[in-house]
């Protein structure tokens, strides 16, 4: 339990404010209010999964709202000339695994800050996206690729029910499976996993190339919501992915955390703004709240560093 503390105590929090508005405004629990919000929470949630990787390994990747853009309209420009839906998606998570192995090689193989590698390719992606759109959306989809042909409920089951699957399988990956460990010992102290036989900038370069595919995937979940697509999307996704993380008790440093943090972080900011609304509440609460609320996750973590620290000198 104290070793989890962080991932019960978010989640105690979402159960406090979904108790409140069960109790003052039942409607928020109706099927069609929940359905909108856990798919509009699904890309978010993916692009965290990802994120919680790299940030885990002790790198940070704010390029993914860019990729995330530029993979959604690569995606609606395939399906507009007919690609079959399976080859589309297979060309933009190849597309959005190259976006990431870019990021890794900078990274990993030049040895560059992967903060100032991800904020360049952020600005590139996204300026390359405008200049070759020019802002104009990607229309005339096919009738059958909004939410894959099916009803909109249905629809939305099927995104949830995909989104869960993989969310189950990476966090038991990563739990059980040595790629996983690989992960934490390398952004624990990378020399000492070097010395343990592992390969740092392999470890490294592949969680690139995971978020990339995650974006990717998330951009594809995304894009069947809508009958066209907007060549501004994914802005701010980055920090909404990053802000999940480390709400979840994911350790900005790295080498500590786990998807089931990501998931209650991404559960209670996407629960924020709807909750504002149903409560008659100013929407513009939604930036302050979720501000406040990654304030005292950071507070916690240092917190939490300060009480180790003063445990081992106090041993030594």
């Amino acid at each position: 339990m104290k070793r989890y503390f962080r991932e019960w105590s978010v989640a105690a929090v979402l159960g406090a404010l979904l108790l409140v508005l069960a109790i003052v405004a039942p409607a928020f629990f109706h099927q069609r209010q929940l359905l909108s919000t856990l798919t509009m929470a699904v890309p978010v949630l993916l692009v965290a999964c990802g994120m919680a990787l790299v940030i885990i390994c002790g790198q940070i990747d704010i390029s993914v709202g860019s990729q995330f853009a530029l993979c959604s309209v690569l995606l609606g420009l395939l399906i507009r000339a007919h690609w079959p839906l399976p080859a589309a998606a297979l060309a933009t998570m190849c597309t959005g695994a190259g976006l990431g192995a870019f990021n890794g090689f900078a990274v990993a193989g030049l040895g560059l800050p992967s903060i100032v590698v991800t904020l360049a390719t952020m600005v590139t992606w996204r300026e390359a996206l405008r200049w070759w759109r020019e802002g104009e959306f990607v229309r005339d989809l096919p009738a059958n690729f909004q939410w894959f042909g099916l009803s909109q409920s249905t629809g939305q089951i099927v995104i949830l029910a995909a989104t869960l699957i993989i969310f189950l399988l990476l966090a038991a990956a990563l739990k059980h499976v040595a790629a996983g460990r690989h992960v934490f010992a390398v952004g624990s102290d990378a020399e000492a996993a070097r010395l343990a036989g592992l390969r740092p900038r392999r470890v490294t370069f592949f969680v690139f190339v995971f978020i990339g595919a995650m974006t990717a995937l998330a951009a594809l979940l995304n894009a069947v919501r809508f009958t066209d697509i907007d060549p501004k999307t994914g802005t701010g996704l980055e920090l909404s992915a990053i802000a999940a993380c480390v709400v979840g008790g994911i350790a900005i440093s790295g080498g500590r955390g786990n998807l089931w943090g990501a998931l209650a972080g991404v559960l209670l900011l996407s629960c924020i703004a709807p909750a504002l609304v149903f409560l008659n509440l100013p929407p513009q609460w939604e930036k302050a709240l979720q501000g406040i609320i990654i304030l005292l996750a950071v507070a916690a973590d240092g917190w939490r560093n300060i009480r180790l620290q003063a445990g081992r000198t106090a041993r030594v």
